[in-house]
């Protein structure tokens, strides 16, 4: 990304692969309940076949998110950028963002990551937002110093 000659990072990041592990926990779950039907079922030559798919697939694309997004916090502005085919970018000027706002759960809060949710004036984005970020408190602290900075 091009930055303005008087523009410089704040902060920059991925998703946390801490985040990711209730994906990758969920895809082995379904891989086991598949091999467990297939036992039931009689055939356990297939329905492991099928699980070690599922697995591997669950691992790459889990991967792949995380390796194909990314967050930025610049002086100047927010940006988003999602997507390995197709590419999807969001960008809010800092002079826009009304609130700053942050979510952890249960498990969120034992690895330190959550979602940091961003309220921009005069758009209807209600998706503007990192998510799975590690210590979204600092990426929040990070978003508020650069509007402190940017009022003076």
């Amino acid at each position: 990304m091009d930055l303005h000659p008087d523009e410089h990072v704040l902060y920059e990041g991925r998703p946390a692969w801490r985040a990711l592990l209730s994906f990758y926990v969920a895809g082995l779950l379904l891989a086991i309940a598949v091999a467990v039907v297939g036992v039931l079922a009689g055939g356990t030559g297939p329905a492991a076949g099928i699980a070690a798919a599922i697995v591997v697939i669950t691992l790459v694309v889990g991967y792949l998110r995380r390796l194909f997004t990314k967050y930025l916090i610049t002086n100047q502005r927010l940006r988003i950028s999602r997507g390995f085919v197709a590419r999807k970018v969001q960008e809010a000027r800092l002079e826009r963002v009304q609130n700053v706002n942050y979510g952890q759960g249960f498990l969120d809060r034992i690895f330190n990551v959550g979602t940091v949710d961003f309220d921009t004036a005069g758009t209807d984005d209600a998706e503007f937002r990192f998510a799975w970020v590690a210590a979204p408190e600092d990426v929040v602290r990070a978003v508020h110093t650069a509007m402190d900075d940017e009022e003076r």
